[in-house]
């Protein structure tokens, strides 16, 4: 496991210049190219929220939580915005926006859109995607950005990067995680594998109780799918460990199998003192037949 973390993108800290600020609005100016495609550090005092946001109520218990989050790990996933002269203005992340304000940050990482980049942004989150050194989180949030700014359909970013879509779907589904596991993919600490398996795990408590199994007893992927395979279906694995019967109860339904001369399973309880007789008939007349024995 490594113990080193990852800088999250290209230009992570570059601390956006007073010139730059001022003299850079299009994808046509000079040094527009620092932008697109980059994750800049912009301070909260020069964001500003998005006006026709759709989202009006943000749970307040959620965003103080986040916030304890971001105190704790940092944000983890760079907000979105759009230049407008000195000012930027939220395209999305007024959530992770907020949480960062109430968390005492003075400035953010985030993604800069700028007038008619469209076409740059896209070409440089491509390139993006080809680099060797990219961690799994980083990988999924460019996909999304690719869908979400750019429009692209997960078919079309298939065809683009010559990626299968189902691997474009998983990558995107580790996002759905909490910072504090996502942290432990960019560090090395647990594989994307690993996160795969606890992303397929709903309740957030058990997730988070697997992954601290995780790292407390070094499981494997394939460990920590078959852990992750018991807590999603706790009744199943009832079922199989009841599904080993003692030898007495084989013999029984041997027994009644050969005098009825149809199948015969006998189900029993996980505590082993009750349980049921199924008979396997295939049409009325051999259920008459079965009928016919307990006259």
């Amino acid at each position: 496991m490594k113990d080193k973390k990852r800088a999250m993108g290209r230009g992570l800290g570059a601390i956006l210049s007073a010139e730059s600020k001022a003299s850079v609005n299009s994808a046509t100016d000079e040094g527009a190219d620092k932008f697109v495609g980059n994750i800049m550090e912009v301070s909260l005092d020069d964001i500003d929220p998005n006006t026709s946001q759709p989202r009006t109520y943000f749970d307040e218990k959620a965003l103080s939580d986040l916030a304890q989050s971001i105190k704790n790990l940092g944000l983890i996933q760079p907000i979105t915005l759009r230049k407008e002269g000195n000012r930027f203005i939220i395209i999305s992340g007024e959530r992770r926006y907020r949480a960062s304000k109430l968390a005492g940050l003075s400035s953010v990482p985030a993604y800069i859109r700028l007038v008619n980049d469209q076409e740059l942004l896209e070409m440089a989150l491509v390139e993006n995607i080809q680099r060797e050194d990219l961690d799994a989180i980083e990988i999924a949030l460019t996909y999304q950005r690719l869908l979400e700014e750019i429009g692209l359909t997960q078919e079309n970013l298939s065809q683009r990067i010559g990626k299968e879509r189902s691997t474009i779907t998983n990558s995107i589904r580790l996002l759905r995680l909490s910072p504090d596991i996502q942290n432990a993919i960019r560090s090395g600490e647990i594989s994307a594998g690993h996160g795969r398996a606890l992303v397929s795990i709903d309740e957030l408590a058990l997730q988070q109780n697997l992954f601290k199994k995780i790292l407390a007893d070094n499981l494997s992927v394939r460990q920590t799918e078959q852990e992750a395979a018991g807590l999603k279906n706790p009744k199943t694995s009832i079922q199989k460990k009841a599904s080993v019967l003692p030898n007495y109860y084989k013999k029984a339904e041997k027994n009644l199998s050969d005098i009825l001369e149809v199948k015969v399973e006998i189900k029993t309880a996980a505590n082993g003192k009750k349980g049921k007789i199924v008979l396997d008939f295939k049409n009325e007349e051999q259920l008459e037949q079965i009928l016919s024995h307990f006259n």
